[in-house]
């Protein structure tokens, strides 16, 4: 895993408040759209910006992951939304190069949705587009800082 290293990198969501309630339509039923994701205080020396959307609470050994977005030029202040922003996917739980909403099994409750920045002292290989594992080991040692959004959603 690596280092936790919070800083002034902030990350956030004009979509959902902090450990609110994520909208239906950024959820696999409301059409698996990309909610806008804005960030601020990107640190000195960062190559590339990296985004990985989790619910630990899914019930599998790791979790679920939902979205991987790399290549992430430092310069940009967003994505997602209607902001244009260059990415590279990479590779949800599901084996699939594309974001993929809250849809937690009915009866599980109210999951968190971990919407991680994370700001690189290095790029990353981005071929083969990397799963979170890949994606874990290859920014482990170079992440500068990190922020987080948590939204929730359930279908209870």
């Amino acid at each position: 895993m690596p280092t936790l290293n919070f800083g002034d990198l902030t990350i956030t969501s004009p979509a959902f408040e902090h450990t609110g309630r994520i909208p239906d339509q950024y959820s696999m039923a409301g059409g698996d759209n990309i909610p806008e994701l804005n960030w601020t205080s990107v640190p000195a020396g960062t190559k590339e910006l990296a985004i990985m959307v989790h619910d630990p609470d899914a019930p599998l050994t790791d979790g679920f992951t939902h979205w991987i977005a790399v290549g992430i030029d430092p310069s940009a202040n967003g994505i997602g939304g209607d902001l244009v922003t260059e990415f590279i996917p990479g590779i949800n739980s599901m084996g699939d190069p594309a974001y993929m909403g809250p849809a937690p099994p009915a009866g599980h409750g109210t999951h968190h949705y971990f919407f991680h920045l994370y700001a690189l002292d290095t790029t990353i290989a981005h071929d083969p587009a990397p799963d979170r594992d890949a994606l874990l080991a290859a920014i482990g040692g170079h992440i500068i800082e990190q922020a987080r959004v948590v939204g929730t959603w359930s279908v209870d």
